[in-house]
């Protein structure tokens, strides 16, 4: 076996169902799963008619790249999203699909890890797990990042000094974060690109949660417009991961896409022929679908809007809560240590939501996800509203 394995740790829904285990819950109260981040709006009818009307396309093997079509569509979704002039997204060079965002994230670092002992993947802490599980199998060292409360729940770059930088190869962020909802500024992707280009690193953002914000705010920034607008135009050490799991409320299309540096992407295409990871024809067809189209991404963010006020309104006065600036979590504050609050508001109220130090990991200053619960705003706005007058009742108990 590959002895990498046994570097992986348990994932945190491993963790949660050990807690909950033997724990009776109230029968009398409708279980709420606030620990998923799984989109429980409804997929929009335009693309599971496009799947349906080329289910033809099954008689056909899918091909690396995808079909034109595909591509095209993406490279003009980022360019009218992120203000990116149309002519410096090549779909051809600067656009490869990927059978969502999970597979990508993970394979990615397979490809551009050079594997020797010193090599390190920084990442934020708290973190998707995917990060560290893809550093661990290319034979490096994750490296985390701490998003700490006094650093609005970023990753504290200027804490990281140089030899540390110099030994990293892939620098994974999330923005908008997960599980925290914080996105990064202009100057912290300014200082990263700069980062990136000084010590020969490569950055992976992952920005899958950057379609679900409050429309009276600002958009969310992206790595390739902000890469764009500093100077670095070709997009050279910045790739990006977009997927329409959360966009678009499809989670089983399993489909995305990742862009940027066609230098990258050229390896990263070689790998994958390999990879043998090709997005179905019919689901390509669907997904052309979704990008063509933001009514349905509009709907989608009025429904998180109104939920996260209804549930922030409920909750104001009983748990220390912060609005994210885009994702559906709330990154909650507890007043007694996170694993015992998941526990007995299951036992109590028959809500799960997920400890915050299962999403992170102990570090030299810490575990930042320590006394924090994650909470997914995912299920229908009556059933979130519920949810947040019971943990409120909850909270009277402690």
């Amino acid at each position: 076996m590959n002895p990498d394995l046994a570097r992986l740790q348990p994932y945190p829904f491993e963790k949660l169902a050990s807690i909950k285990r033997g724990i009776i819950p109230p029968a009398s109260l409708q279980h709420i799963a606030l620990s998923v981040g799984e989109p429980k709006h409804p997929t929009p009818q335009i693309i599971s008619e496009a799947l349906l009307e080329h289910l033809h396309g099954l008689g056909q093997y899918p091909t690396t790249r995808g079909i034109v079509g595909l591509s095209e569509s993406i490279a003009n979704w980022l360019s009218q999203r992120f203000a990116i002039a149309s002519d410096k997204i090549n779909p051809a060079t600067h656009v490869l699909p990927v059978s969502g965002t999970r597979e990508a994230l993970f394979s990615f670092a397979q490809c551009i890890v050079e594997r020797n002992k010193n090599s390190l993947v920084a990442m934020p802490n708290p973190f998707y797990q995917i990060y560290e599980g893809a550093a661990l199998l290319a034979g490096a060292t994750p490296f985390f990042i701490n998003c700490a409360e006094q650093n609005d729940y970023l990753p504290d770059y200027d804490a990281v000094d140089d030899s540390t930088w110099e030994r990293c190869q892939l620098l994974y962020i999330c923005n908008p974060g997960n599980p925290s909802g914080a996105t990064h500024s202009a100057q912290q992707l300014e200082q990263l690109i700069e980062l990136a280009h000084r010590f020969d690193f490569i950055i992976a953002a992952d920005e899958c949660y950057s379609e679900i914000y409050d429309e009276q705010q600002a958009k969310p920034l992206g790595l390739l417009e902000i890469s764009e607008r500093s100077g670095n135009p070709d997009f050279s050490r910045c790739v990006v991961f977009h997927s329409l799991s959360k966009r678009s409320n499809a989670p089983g299309l399993r489909s995305g896409f990742v862009a940027g540096d066609a230098k990258v992407l050229k390896s990263y295409f070689s790998y994958r022929t390999y990879h043998g990871c090709t997005m179905p024809v019919p689901t390509q067809h669907a997904s052309i679908a979704a990008w063509n189209d933001e009514t349905h991404v509009s709907h989608n963010r009025v429904l998180y809007a109104q939920k996260f006020n209804d549930v922030m309104t409920i909750l104001a006065n009983s748990l220390e809560l912060k609005k994210p600036d885009a994702g559906f979590y709330l990154w909650a504050k507890t007043p007694i240590s996170d694993i015992e609050f998941a526990a007995k508001l299951f036992e109590q109220q028959h809500i799960t939501v997920l400890p915050g130090q299962y999403l992170s990991r102990e570090t030299a200053n810490g575990n930042p996800g320590q006394n924090h619960v994650r909470m997914a705003l995912v299920a229908p706005v009556e059933e979130c509203s519920e949810a947040a007058h019971r943990i409120k009742q909850f909270i009277t108990t402690l």
